[in-house]
C-alpha cells in the first residue's frame, strides 16, 4: 500500500537572473547521454569530466543516464558513488534525475521482472546521489551500436517510427498497455521505498502522445509517479495542442528535456538547426513552451540531451569537439529564452 504523504519535488531557482530582476524557477541541466560515447566518434567522458564541462558551460546540474560506462548501478559501489558526489560538490552542481532505460511492455514475465529489478537499482542509485527523480519509459526499444556509433535504424520501421511489434508480435497494444501499467505501479512503490519520484516520459513506442502518458499516470494514481513532458517529441507542435498538454498535466510535471542541434547566425545569435531526420517537422517553439511552464508554476529542470548520431557535412561521424560546441550553444540558447 502506497503511503498518503505525497513527495515534494522542488529543484529551486536558476542560478542566473531574469532581466526583470526576478530569479527564474527553472534550472538547466546536461544529460550524460550526450557524452556517452555512442553518438559521436570518440570515447565517453568520465562522470567527473561530465561535471567539469557542465560547470564550464554554465549548467546547474547533470542528469545521469544509467547506461555504461558512466552510470550503470552494477558498476558503482559505495566508493565510486562517493567519488561522484564529490565531483558534484567540487563543481557546484546537483543531480536532479537519474534515467532508467526500461521496457515494461514485453509479454514475457521474466523480461518485465528484469526491468523492474533494474529500476529498483536505479532508484537506490538516485537516492545515493541525492537525486529526487527517476525517469522512466513505457517501452524503450534500446540503442543498437553499429560500427561504433549508436543508431535508431534497427528499432524503427520504414516510416521512421519506433516499432515494438518486431519482438513478440502476438501481444496486442492493450496487452502491452496493461503490462506497462502493472510495472509502473510496482515502480511507484519502489520510488516510495527510496524516497524518489518516478517520472514517466512521453516517449514512443506504446505512448503515442502526451495524453497516453497522462492516462497511464492517472490510472496508477500514486503520488510517487509523475510526468516528464518533453516538447521535441510531441506528435503535434501546434500551439493550442501544446498548451492543452501543459495545462492538463499541470503540476504532475516534474522534469523535462530539450534537444536538437544549434548554429550561430551572422548576428551572433544561437538558433535551432533543421535536422535531416526532422526536416518535415516545424522546430519546437521553446519560448512558447517555457511561457506555458511558467504559467503552471513549473519549478523543475530543463535538461539538454544530444541523443542522436551527429554528422559532419559529408555525413561522416562528428567528433567530440562538435559535441562540446553543441552543448555550449544549447545552454546559451535555452538560457536566453529563460532569462527573457
Amino acid at each position: 500500500m502506497l503511503g498518503s504523504m505525497a513527495p515534494k519535488v522542488n529543484t529551486g531557482s536558476l542560478a542566473t537572473e531574469q532581466k526583470a530582476g526576478k530569479a527564474s524557477k527553472i534550472k538547466l541541466g546536461l544529460y550524460s547521454i550526450s557524452y556517452g560515447g555512442i553518438w559521436y566518434r570518440g570515447a565517453a567522458l568520465s562522470f567527473d569530466e561530465l561535471c567539469k564541462h557542465a560547470r564550464e558551460y554554465g549548467f546547474d546540474g547533470v542528469e545521469l543516464d544509467n547506461k555504461r560506462p558512466m552510470g550503470n548501478p552494477m558498476d558503482l559501489d559505495q566508493r565510486k558513488r562517493e567519488e561522484m558526489r564529490s565531483s558534484l560538490t567540487r563543481y557546484g552542481l546537483e543531480i536532479p534525475c537519474v534515467a532508467a532505460n526500461n521496457d515494461f511492455s514485453s509479454p514475457m514475465p521474466e523480461h518485465r521482472d528484469c526491468q523492474l529489478l533494474m529500476v529498483r537499482e536505479t532508484a537506490k542509485l538516485a537516492k545515493d546521489m541525492g537525486a529526487k527523480i527517476v525517469r522512466l519509459f513505457a517501452a524503450w526499444p534500446g540503442v543498437p551500436i553499429n560500427e561504433g556509433i549508436g543508431t535508431y535504424d534497427f528499432v524503427r520501421d520504414n516510416s521512421g517510427y519506433f516499432n515494438f511489434t518486431r519482438h513478440f508480435p502476438f501481444a496486442t497494444r492493450l496487452d502491452r498497455w496493461n503490462f506497462v501499467k502493472e510495472c509502473l505501479s510496482e515502480a511507484a512503490g519502489m520510488g516510495e521505498e527510496h524516497g524518489v519520484v518516478m517520472a514517466l516520459q512521453n516517449h514512443a513506442p506504446l505512448i503515442r502522445h502526451w495524453k497516453d502518458t497522462y492516462d497511464l499516470v492517472k490510472e496508477i494514481n500514486s503520488p510517487w509517479l509523475k510526468i516528464c513532458l518533453d516538447l521535441p517529441i510531441f506528435d503535434n507542435l501546434d500551439k493550442e495542442y501544446v498548451a492543452n498538454a501543459v495545462h492538463t498535466t499541470g503540476n504532475l510535471q516534474v522534469h523535462s528535456h530539450y534537444g536538437g542541434e544549434y548554429y550561430r547566425d551572422e548576428d551572433g545569435v544561437v538558433r535551432q538547426k533543421v535536422l535531416e531526420h526532422n526536416f518535415n517537422r516545424p522546430l519546437p517553439d521553446y519560448a512558447h513552451y517555457i511561457g506555458l511552464m511558467n504559467e503552471i508554476g513549473y519549478n523543475g529542470y530543463f535538461t539538454f540531451e544530444l541523443c542522436h548520431p551527429v554528422l559532419n557535412d559529408d555525413h561522416t561521424p562528428a567528433g567530440i569537439e562538435y559535441v562540446h560546441e553543441q552543448v555550449s550553444m544549447a545552454r546559451e540558447f535555452m538560457g536566453n529564452i529563460i532569462n527573457n
